[in-house]
């Protein structure tokens, strides 16, 4: 019988106790603190967000039903909601933001080695930002619009995984294309964005730190074609064009060449156009570039579906902040133990199997194979379907 860890304790693993120590010292997370420490609160945190908790009634009635196996799962203090409610008010969001970014580039490393939809060695990220809604009653300082408030979040998607690179919170009105001041460019990356993020002065600065961009221009963009090269009309594409900016503002900003790629979805019967500052590259690579950008439009709508990040704790900027990057923390450790003990199953799949199973004392790889035979033995040849499609 296997009397090691919990499955809880086995999913917070890739967390290193020293490097927790040193995130809490830098923000004096625990300054006067007797009890329920930070470690404590992101348990309490990391729980929920395991477990589907809806409040901190749920979290604390949930913890005290198996007070005996607290100490197993890593607490060391009672768990009381005004005290997780306190925690999460006056200790610094930076500290689990901070833990993020570890995490972050542990599960990057685990991810880099997987394989692009396009044939290219350098690493591709894709720019977008969310908004999550909030009650402008609760959340005055979330004011976004005269009776409407919310927050948004900025990713730049590392599409090797995918897994976030850089995560920003800020209020709604934020624009998005201010994005861009926040990254610490990567030479010879490229950056996939839509239009929102059309700002030429700053794309420019993306260009001359040798890093490549795709993005979707605005309606009335003037360019002027200096050559067109040939294109495989069959693939949709309509033109490849190498050129420069026409409007004196615009050519003052950017300078240089650019590259015009017009493709025709039949599908959708939609005609796109792609700008980017990489001359040589194939035009329909182009075009599949901006397509991987629907990767980070499905990692939104995959955290807001699973992870609990529209219903909240507490109401302050300092609770709001707190539960977001607590709840990517935990995504992150699911992606890494994918990674490391190499599961086949989707993170939607483990996630659902360990929120029933986080008790449980038994090797984390152990619950999700037998979790998988499992669901492929179910199936029974003699069976009548009840839909015989």
């Amino acid at each position: 019988m296997f009397s090691g860890k919990t499955i809880f304790a086995q999913v917070l693993e890739p967390i290193h106790p020293e490097q927790f120590r040193r995130c809490v010292q830098r923000y004096d997370g625990e300054y006067k603190v007797r009890a329920f420490s930070c470690w404590d609160q992101f348990l309490s945190m990391a729980f929920a967000q395991l477990t589907f908790r809806e409040s901190l009634r749920d979290i604390e009635a949930c913890l005290s039903t198996r007070s005996d196996q607290l100490y197993h799962l890593g607490f060391r203090s009672p768990i009381r909601r005004s005290t997780l409610a306190d925690a999460n008010e006056r200790r610094d969001w930076r500290i689990y933001a901070d833990l993020a970014q570890l995490l972050i580039k542990r599960a990057r490393a685990l991810y880099a080695t997987q394989a692009l939809e396009v044939e290219l060695t350098e690493t591709v990220y894709a720019l977008d930002s969310t908004t999550i809604d909030l009650c402008l009653n609760l959340f005055p300082w979330a004011r976004f619009r005269r009776t409407k408030g919310a927050i948004k979040l900025h990713t730049l998607l590392d599409l090797r995984g995918p897994i976030p690179a850089l995560v920003s919170i800020t209020e709604a009105r934020c624009h998005d294309v201010n994005a861009l001041d926040a990254l610490l460019v990567e030479p010879g990356a490229f950056y996939v964005m839509d239009k929102a993020y059309l700002d030429f002065a700053r794309l420019y600065l993306l260009h001359r730190a040798g890093a490549y961009f795709v993005i979707r221009p605005r309606a009335d963009l003037r360019f002027i074609r200096y050559r067109s090269q040939p294109v495989d009309r069959s693939t949709g594409l309509r033109s490849d064009q190498i050129g420069r900016l026409h409007g004196f503002y615009s050519r003052k900003a950017f300078p240089d060449k650019l590259r015009a790629v017009r493709f025709y979805d039949r599908e959708l019967q939609r005609s796109f156009c792609f700008l980017t500052n990489h001359l040589q590259l194939p035009a329909w690579t182009i075009c599949q570039l901006y397509k991987m950008r629907w990767q980070v439009e499905l990692f939104f709508k995959w955290i807001k579906q699973h992870l609990r990040i529209k219903r909240f704790y507490g109401t302050s900027t300092n609770a709001v902040k707190t539960q977001i990057w607590t709840a990517l923390c935990v995504y992150l450790l699911v992606a890494i133990r994918k990674q490391e003990l190499g599961l086949p199953q989707s993170l939607h799949t483990i996630l659902q199997i360990l929120s029933v199973n986080v008790f449980e004392k038994v090797p984390i790889d152990q619950l999700l194979t037998t979790s998988l035979t499992g669901d492929q033995n179910t199936s029974d040849p003699n069976q009548l379907m009840l839909w015989d499609l």
